[in-house]
């Protein structure tokens, strides 16, 4: 028995491979694990479910789904309980994988406690976590650059599977990404993305109508710009094949998110682009965060240049300038002398 604490990387969701049920498979998620913000989640043995926050409040003071993922995972891991703090929580609903970092975090983290291995990927899916996109997972496991092999288009409809009734997709590409390469992340005060029922109607009708000739389009992107660049360390050709698949899922989206971009996303790409030292400008999942690709000898200039497309357009926000993780999560041991 011991106090494990589990750190975990937020993620950027580039897009997927396809949308349109006319092709073998459907989704395929393209993205990146970042090595900040960063969820913290400390557990330790006990009887029940104890959650608190970093500043010690009770459960019904912080957020309710840490108290929902621990009982889940002791439920799953069949263990008497768990005491759960969260020392540290990524946005909500932004667009960085917030949800799915905090449920296998607290999942790892009860996990470890009881002395288990956590075997995130073949729990994901009770946790509700890797029905479309399997990149959180990916990312959790082992970080990266990643994309994964999406699912087979004849299990679905446009109707989301019932819940737990999927695999998480398996990885056919992972590059750690050069440490000195910086990503711009942008994260302006606006209505949260979509999530829960409303990201899946919204999916449903994407789905519905997605033109395949567009996922054709992204996999040539994908095989002849995309993964030679990650693998050969070529950051600004990197950024341009992340543009491009960006604003062609974009296109998918259109009616349901207002525009290629969702405002105020769009503003905010459209200000990043006239910056020379920023390329791969783009939109994480449903948004709002909007990232870029630079270097360390320019982020100073990436980041001024953001905190600029901000200001000028009466926008509050945040920018972060970070680094790619190369790594999954941490898990630190603690004996806890029980």
């Amino acid at each position: 028995m011991a106090t494990v604490t589990v750190s975990a990387s937020a993620r950027l969701h580039v897009g997927f491979q396809n949308l349109s049920l006319a092709r073998e498979r459907l989704y395929g998620g393209i993205g990146m694990a970042l090595a900040e913000p960063r969820v913290t989640v400390v557990a330790e043995p006990a009887d029940g479910v104890h959650v608190t926050a970093d500043s010690g409040s009770e459960t019904r003071d912080t957020d309710p789904l840490v108290a929902d993922y621990a009982r889940q995972a002791v439920d799953l891991l069949e263990v008497p309980g768990a005491r759960v703090e969260l020392e540290r929580r990524l946005p909500r609903h932004v667009g960085l994988g917030s949800g799915t970092q905090l449920a296998l975090s607290v999942h790892a983290a009860v996990a470890g406690a009881h002395g288990l291995e956590p075997r995130v990927r073949e729990y994901a899916p009770a946790l509700g976590r890797g029905g479309r996109s399997g990149v959180g997972v990916a990312t959790f496991e082992g970080g990266g650059f990643v994309v994964d092999a999406g699912h087979p288009t004849g299990r679905f409809t446009t109707e989301p599977p019932a819940e737990g009734d999927w695999t998480v997709p398996a990885v056919v590409a992972r590059h750690a990404l050069p440490e000195d390469w910086r990503f711009l992340v942008v994260i302006p005060e606006a209505e949260p993305g979509r999530s829960g029922d409303g990201e899946d109607a919204s999916m449903r009708s994407v789905v519905e109508r997605a033109d395949p000739t567009i996922g054709d389009e992204i996999a040539g992107i994908v095989t002849r710009r995309l993964l030679p660049a990650a693998a050969e360390g070529r950051h600004e050709a990197f950024g341009n094949a992340l543009s491009a698949i960006g604003r062609k899922n974009g296109a998918w989206y259109t009616d349901a998110q207002g525009g290629v971009f969702r405002p105020p996303a769009g503003e905010l790409v459209e200000a990043l682009e006239s910056c020379p030292v920023v390329t791969g400008i783009g939109q994480s999942s449903w948004g709002p965060a909007v990232y870029g690709v630079t270097d360390v000898n320019h982020a100073a200039e990436a980041r001024a240049a953001a905190t600029e497309a901000l200001e000028s357009r009466g926008l509050e926000g945040e920018v972060v300038c970070s680094a790619p993780a190369n790594e999954g999560a941490k898990l630190e041991f603690e004996e806890s002398g029980a």
